[in-house]
């Protein structure tokens, strides 16, 4: 068992089996030493998503959910990880996340909500796991997630 993935373990965290991508994208590219994950939603480790993750940050979803809803991407980007990898050693850094939160017009708390993906890369991966961000707002995301989260890693 890797390093990291008996950290995961540790964590009490089971990767899920990745999400097919739904339209004409590829849920990962590696080019070099370079993976670029698609954006992940905050489907749970069973493919689903949580009443709780569904809607908008400042209206249905309080920022708690909204936090464990940018964990659940970065659990999606992880798994996504291994898949593109195999081995979740192999990973040099975490060199970026993108957030997309679905929010309230009046609703700018975003940076928070993104925490709970970058606090996760963090637990996972140690000082490999500090990274560079954006966080933005945005209207609407597919099936009303909550979070939307992409990744960008080096690897061996």
């Amino acid at each position: 068992m890797s390093s990291i993935e008996k950290r995961l373990q540790e964590l009490g965290i089971s990767l899920p089996t990745p999400a097919a991508p739904v339209a004409n994208y590829v849920p990962f590219v590696r080019t070099g030493n370079l993976v670029v994950i698609s954006g992940q939603l905050c489907l749970g480790v069973d493919g689903k998503l949580a009443d709780a993750h569904k809607g908008k940050l400042g209206a249905e979803v309080s920022p708690e959910a909204g936090q464990a809803a940018a964990r659940n991407c970065a659990i999606n980007l992880i798994a996504q990880l291994r898949a593109a990898v195999g081995d979740l050693d192999k990973v040099v850094r975490v060199v970026r996340l993108g957030g997309f939160i679905n929010a309230a017009p009046t609703f700018a708390a975003l940076a928070p909500i993104m925490n709970g993906a970058s606090d996760l890369m963090v637990e996972v991966f140690g000082d490999k796991g500090r990274h560079a961000r954006s966080t933005v707002g945005v209207a609407e995301l597919p099936l009303d997630v909550a979070v939307e989260v992409e990744g960008m890693f080096e690897v061996q």
